[in-house]
């Protein structure tokens, strides 16, 4: 552990403001901003019907020139238009309906979120957890 690491964490225990390393060091990036939208059900359709919910946490990674107060601003309307994607374009996966393809997911929100917050603002978005209605979401052949 070097010097400066350790008085970093010798002034948190103190209350003391200390530069931490990253900081003092000055060749490390720091932490890229994100912003976690409040969880939001999709549906699961299959033939034509729906056949379960799906509650998923979504995170937002921001590029360097967004604020994170006016794209937590808009948290509601990142979730409408995901809504919105989920009944007009189903994120269903043929073999599971517990489940949502996570990666046509985030393509669509990350479609959305140029109209949104601005072209660049969003680097990424990530698709934290997944939690179904129903356990039991295995189709029939």
């Amino acid at each position: 552990m070097d010097r400066r690491h350790l008085l970093s964490l010798m002034g948190a225990g103190l209350g003391i403001g200390v530069a931490g390393p990253a900081l003092a060091a000055g060749d490390e990036k720091p932490a890229a901003a994100v912003v976690n939208l409040q969880g939001v059900g999709l549906p699961v359709i299959a033939d034509g019907r729906v056949r379960n919910y799906v509650f998923v946490s979504i995170r937002l990674h921001l590029s360097g020139s967004a604020s994170m107060e006016a794209v937590r601003a808009k948290d509601a309307h990142f979730r409408d238009a995901l809504v919105k994607a989920a009944h007009r374009t189903p994120f269903t996966l043929a073999r599971d309906w517990s489940q949502l393809d996570a990666v046509a997911l985030s393509r669509s929100l990350m479609a959305s979120a140029a109209r949104i917050a601005g072209q660049g603002k969003i680097s990424r978005v990530e698709v934290l957890h997944q939690a179904p209605r129903r356990r039991t979401g295995i189709p029939t052949a």
